[in-house]
């Protein structure tokens, strides 16, 4: 039987691999998937542009903190976090407390490639490049509060799932 410090909770900018190593691993793992995006779209009843439109970030965030808090009272998940639920303290200290933290991180030229086209992402609009590296700039040390840390660049989905799996078993 399973607990919640069996949750794998997975933390980074966005394109760093979350949803995509997060499936993999609940696959692996028989764990339930949660990516905390979806379930604060499934919330909010709306997608995550058109809250960021109609009611801005800062509501954003009060729904995120919210939904987080609901999701890690589950066990047995890997979550699969947005970019920017780190930003509160509070939110990171809920996840220390419900799982295993990992970080997965990328170069800027690896997230640019899998998420600067995407018109899903609302902190990219006016310039992908620009945005991402200002964001990594902003956010380099919102995520050293994870127990692990783990590089995604140039990695396969299965390396990536490998090398979690052994820092948070091992």
């Amino acid at each position: 039987m399973s607990n919640y410090r069996d949750n794998i909770i997975l933390i980074g900018m966005m394109g760093t691999g979350k949803s995509t190593v997060g499936a993999h691993l609940a696959s692996k793992l028989g764990y339930r998937l949660v990516d905390l995006d979806e379930q604060i779209v499934q919330q909010a009843g709306c997608s995550i542009p058109q809250i960021f439109a109609e009611q801005g970030e800062a509501h954003f965030r009060d729904l995120e903190s919210l939904v987080l808090d609901k999701v890690l009272q589950e066990s047995g998940i890997v979550l699969a976090t947005g970019g920017g639920a780190v930003l509160r303290q509070s939110n990171c200290q809920c996840m220390l407390g419900h799982g295993q933290v990992v970080a997965l991180v990328a170069t800027a030229e690896e997230i640019l490639s899998r998420v600067g086209e995407d018109q899903n992402r609302p902190l990219l609009a006016g310039g992908a490049k620009q945005r991402i590296e200002a964001l990594m700039r902003e956010r380099q040390d919102a995520y050293l509060f994870a127990q692990h840390q783990v590089d995604t660049t140039g990695k396969t989905v299965e390396q990536i799932s490998a090398e979690i799996l052994m820092r948070c078993r091992g």
